[in-house]
């Protein structure tokens, strides 16, 4: 933490420091411990957090993994997909979404958003579907579920599975149902700034289908069935014990964190509402605001006082995945998704943080509005 900002000058999107302080000595005693046993790959510490995280979710199973992109990845290639399949996703969310699915060969199939959520418009999807479609890739963007009635409906209509992109949305409820716990499986990320985050890379894959567990525990190690013995060829993507212990530590915190971060979305929306577009935490699920995300005409110009205010704030995601070069081969052209290329032009995330004091939020809020 640098001196400035302890003189109240700088407030960045995210204070892992802050975040640390209070944990301490309970990093410390772990760390010390794991070093200590000299296990530091799929020991306790992994075991016990995907059994302590299923059991979050109310689900039967979790396997750890090196990132949440590998959960994705693995639960594809774990489910069948492959070249020739056709999966439904958003243009609008982190790439991981869209090339975990190019990864095992299959074409992602992009659905516009809504722009009151930001995630993807439940009702364009059977628009969008055909006889190549094998699942739907749903992503619970900035901390909100989408409508999990209305895709499993479809699912279960055209017999395609879900995939639940649950990297932004740890602790998220919909209709009181854990975010990841209601498709065929639930992603998530523990990257750093995740609300539920580790000190490096690490994901998880939940599942109540046994099966499906039982293919990515495998994949994660190589087919692994025995020692030197491989059933097939798979991956190297184990959750290591110093990420599981960390993890499992923040866990016990993950609800009080989520909360803090709900009493700042809150204080943001009663002084901005109306003045920019902000979130809207629909009635039948919970928001986790992984990002407090605006919407405004005005957003370069309100990023820029921010700037000079020593205020940081981030797009996400200025480039919609139809239009990234990486995609090229897929045949989009700049206005095939309007409601994702105009939120592109307009969104803004703004600091958001268990750790953030409320005074703080509440002078970010006035910045923008003398500037709007």
């Amino acid at each position: 933490m640098t001196e400035k900002y302890l003189n109240n000058d700088v407030i960045p999107m995210l204070d892992l420091k802050a975040q640390y302080l209070p944990i301490k000595e309970d990093i410390k005693t772990a760390l010390k411990e794991i070093i200590e046993s000299g296990q530091f790959v799929l020991g306790h510490n992994v075991r016990s957090l995907e059994k302590e995280i299923a059991a979050y979710h109310h689900v039967s199973n979790g396997i750890g993994l090196a990132s949440g992109t590998d959960s994705l990845h693995l639960c594809l290639k774990a489910l069948g997909i492959k070249g020739g399949d056709e999966v439904i996703t958003t243009p609008f969310t982190f790439i991981a979404s869209a090339e975990s699915i190019a990864y095992v060969g299959a074409t992602p199939v992009f659905v516009d958003i809504q722009r009151d959520t930001l995630n993807i418009d439940v009702s364009q999807i059977e628009a969008k579907l055909t006889s190549s479609t094998t699942a739907i890739v749903i992503v619970h963007l900035f901390g909100q579920s989408v409508d999990m009635t209305e895709i499993m409906e479809i699912a279960k209509k055209h017999n395609l599975y879900v995939i639940e992109d649950c990297a932004q949305a740890f602790g998220a409820k919909y209709k009181e149902n854990p975010v990841g716990s209601m498709g065929d499986a639930g992603c998530f990320s523990f990257y750093p700034s995740k609300n539920l985050g580790a000190y490096g890379d690490g994901g998880m894959m939940i599942t109540n289908n046994t099966d499906l567990s039982e293919k990515v525990r495998l994949l994660r190690n190589h087919g692994t069935t025995g020692p030197y013995e491989h059933s097939f060829l798979g991956y190297n993507s184990r959750l290591d014990e110093i990420q599981a212990a960390i993890l499992r530590i923040k866990l016990r915190h993950i609800d009080e964190y989520n909360q803090k971060r709900s009493s700042i979305a809150k204080l943001y929306t009663s002084m901005l509402n109306g003045s920019v577009t902000c979130p809207r935490e629909l009635p039948d699920r919970s928001h986790v605001y992984h990002q407090y995300t605006i919407q405004s005409p005005s957003r370069d110009r309100i990023k820029q006082a921010l700037v000079n205010s020593g205020i940081s704030s981030v797009v996400y995601y200025p480039l919609p995945l139809h239009l990234q070069k990486a995609f090229t081969y897929l045949g989009h052209a700049e206005g095939d998704f309007p409601e994702c290329e105009t939120a592109a032009k307009e969104v803004l995330s703004l600091p958001i943080y268990p750790e953030l004091e409320l005074e703080r939020a509440e002078h970010i809020a006035n910045i923008i509005l003398k500037t709007v």
